[in-house]
């Protein structure tokens, strides 16, 4: 249902640095035996093979280059040691390297694999381009950090799969490649990219701080204890399926007002809260249980003045910087009926202990 029409190797544009070499941090170093993260965006744009081949594609493979440009470390490698003893893992980018694109022509129904209903999910994994395959050199794995397919749906829409290696970066450093990666196809160059983000271009040196060599070097000691291993490529979930779930603005007004008549002092009640807390609580009550129940958030730790990072970390650095929390309650409490505030109420705690207490931001993070 799903063709590839080829396969290619997009580097960055000639008069780009040609090097570029960079020790991984603690934040890295947690995600390198995590699994590839996958992500599809679906364009609604009606084209037929024709424009698609003779524009699109084209069109997307420039402008793949010249964000390449600006976000080198997209297409560097991590080398990571075979003799962890000796050495740690960096990243490192040189002259040719460059990242792979797929083009690919899809049968499948668009305004199936877009709707909100529940559909097969064996279906999405046709429009993730293949994990990038590990090799060696010396005294190192090599291993590709990113991937990316573009799907033509004719007469229907586009999709853009990316296959990337968690130790590249976080949500925000991903998606923000994405977004500039969109800007310069728009604009067909990079000036309007550069003139928007002049004074906030992305950030590669690794973050660093008073106790960096330590911290780094605990984490390393942690990791390198765990065989190093390719990511699993496209196990298809046979017989389950995805659906999305809508929470409209009066949905989280009234989740909002049943906490606060519940518990009228409890402070910064976010719509990421009550929205969280409601998932939470559905899950526990579709299952069955008898310990507690964990929550576990991520949260950006980039601007933060905290006893780790002073001056903070830049808001514009790419990578991996991410804090957190765990939330726990008993189970039995979450599937009770007074489990949605049991849940929002714990949320809302461990928030304020770890996230909004700029001392106490990050001093609770384990290694994994």
């Amino acid at each position: 249902m799903t063709t590839v029409i080829e396969t290619c190797r997009i580097p960055p544009p000639q008069g780009a640095a040609a090097e570029l070499f960079l020790p991984l941090s603690f934040f890295d170093m947690m995600w390198l035996h995590f699994n590839t993260t996958r992500r599809l965006i679906f364009y609604n744009h009606p084209c037929s093979e024709a424009e698609f081949f003779n524009t699109i594609v084209p069109n997307l493979k420039h402008s793949l280059s010249l964000t390449l440009k600006h976000y080198l470390l997209v297409a560097a490698n991590l080398l990571y040691p075979l003799d962890t003893d000796a050495s740690k893992p960096v990243f490192r980018y040189v002259s040719g390297d460059s990242v792979s694109l797929t083009i690919a022509v899809s049968g499948l129904d668009f305004n199936e694999l877009v709707a909100d209903h529940a559909r097969e999910s064996d279906q999405f994994y046709y429009l993730l381009p293949r994990t990038p395959t590990m090799s060696e050199e010396e005294s190192y794995q090599i291993v590709p950090l990113i991937s990316l397919q573009a799907t033509l749906f004719p007469g229907r829409g586009i999709c853009i799969g990316l296959n990337n290696h968690h130790s590249l970066g976080d949500g925000r450093s991903i998606f923000g490649f994405m977004k500039a990666w969109a800007t310069i196809n728009k604009s067909g160059d990079d000036e309007v990219f550069v003139s928007r983000n002049s004074e906030s271009l992305p950030v590669f040196e690794r973050p660093f701080c008073k106790d960096s060599s330590r911290i780094d070097g605990m984490y390393w000691e942690a990791m390198k204890k765990k065989p190093f291993k390719p990511a699993s490529s496209h196990p298809l979930p046979t017989n389950r399926v995805r659906a999305s779930f809508i929470l409209r603005q009066s949905d989280i007004k009234k989740l909002k007002n049943l906490i606060l008549s519940a518990k009228p002092g409890l402070v910064r009640v976010s719509s990421f809260v009550v929205a969280v807390a409601y998932v939470w609580t559905t899950l526990a009550k579709s299952c069955a249980g008898d310990k507690d129940d964990m929550f576990i958030f991520g949260a950006d730790a980039r601007g933060r003045r905290n006893a780790l990072f002073d001056p903070p970390v830049p808001v514009n650095y790419f990578g991996n910087c991410l804090g957190g929390g765990v939330a726990r309650v008993e189970h039995w409490k979450l599937a009770s009926e007074d489990g949605f505030v049991v849940a929002a109420e714990a949320i809302v705690d461990e928030m304020n202990s770890k996230i909004h207490d700029g001392d106490g931001f990050l001093k609770a993070r384990k290694i994994c």
